[in-house]
């Protein structure tokens, strides 16, 4: 069976990643696309072929993507209703990494009709955090509580808010300050980033959690009149929510969010030492008991396909990477809008890519 043809857009730290997991082993030819001929330059010709495309033009965008089977971006969240207008155009298959809410609606409007699939919000939160929490609620007869938390956190935490950059500036930044989906009292409502602060403890460690935008993905459509309560909460450690209510909202940063991500680019460096938490706990009846699961799993960085991955590179990358081999072996819908939990977690975990969680 011949290679099947991707292109991964952007060559960023996670677009490297993903460029390593699949070209590593033979069954996809690959091409990288980014602006930046110096981030290009990163990733050995021999794993894909480099392409320097001005992303945001779309003749120049159109013409890489087209030829291609897949298209991954691993591009910014507001670049992404354009590739994936592209890849209908082209007939190309499209997934993405965003977890900004409005992009994914903007993506499932362009799949209504396609004969293409479109699979956003891969990764880890939104991503594989969707598939592990609708996995465990099919375990119940009746459902009460779903509660979902995710950190990328430093392993070594050394200034004031216990915190490194792991993976995209504005993704974070959209995390911190747009409004988040969840569910209360069996109605989809809207709440605050930063607020409902929470301590908890794992495996003798101290963290806390707190509300941030586009976690769930669909999860609230989809369990919508089945569950009493659903929220998705970022994990950081202690402290770390206070400093950045002062950035946020003190300082009115999150107003002027190209000067936050120059601030915290200038001031915060990035670190390949980091661990990936994920937590996820369910209640529920079953067989008239009320019954509680937990999913707890710690991903720490370490050497795949022969170079060190962080723990958020494995994770994200492996995520989206699980999504495109599943599609490509026929375990997801073939054409049009697909969800994260249209995915079981059987079939992603029993994926060479999916594996890496385990």
């Amino acid at each position: 069976m011949s290679a099947r043809r991707v292109i991964i857009l952007g060559a960023g730290k996670i677009g490297g990643a993903i460029v390593d997991l699949l070209s590593e082993t033979g069954d996809w030819e690959v091409s990288v696309a980014d602006q930046s001929a110096e981030f290009l330059e990163l990733i050995p010709t021999d794993r894909a072929t480099h392409l320097i495309v001005d992303v945001s033009d779309r003749a120049q965008l159109t013409a890489a993507i087209d030829g291609h089977e897949y298209a991954i971006s691993a591009l910014p969240f507001f670049l992404n209703p354009l590739v994936a207008t592209v890849c209908r155009d082209v007939g190309v298959h499209y997934f993405d990494l965003t977890e900004d809410v409005e992009t994914t609606r903007t993506v499932r409007h362009i799949a209504a009709g396609a004969n293409t699939v479109f699979i956003p919000q891969c990764g880890l939160a939104p991503g594989f955090i969707s598939i592990v929490g609708y996995d465990l609620t099919k375990r119940f007869d009746r459902l009460r509580e779903v509660r979902m938390r995710v950190g990328a956190l430093p392993q070594y935490p050394v200034d004031t808010l216990k915190y490194n950059l792991t993976w995209s500036t504005d993704g974070l930044i959209n995390e911190y300050c747009n409004p988040c989906e969840a569910i209360h009292e069996g109605r989809v409502v809207e709440m605050l980033p930063l607020e409902r602060l929470e301590s908890f403890s794992l495996d003798g460690m101290d963290y806390e959690a707190f509300n941030t935008s586009g976690g769930l993905g669909t999860l609230c459509e989809t369990l919508a009149g089945t569950v009493d309560r659903l929220d998705y909460k970022t994990v950081r450690y202690p402290g770390h929510c206070a400093t950045m209510r002062v950035l946020l909202e003190d300082l009115r940063l999150g107003e002027r969010r190209e000067l936050l991500k120059d601030v915290l680019e200038h001031a915060i460096p990035i670190t390949h030492q980091d661990v990936v938490l994920i937590f996820v706990t369910v209640s529920g009846w079953r067989d008239s008991r009320l019954t509680q699961e937990t999913y707890a799993k710690k991903v720490y960085a370490h050497e795949v396909s022969g170079r060190l991955m962080s723990a958020i590179q494995i994770t994200t990358a492996g995520g989206i990477c699980a999504m495109v081999d599943m599609h490509a072996q026929g375990k997801l819908p073939a054409t049009g809008f697909v969800r994260q939990e249209d995915a079981t977690l059987a079939d992603f975990m029993d994926n060479r890519f999916g594996a890496l969680y385990a």
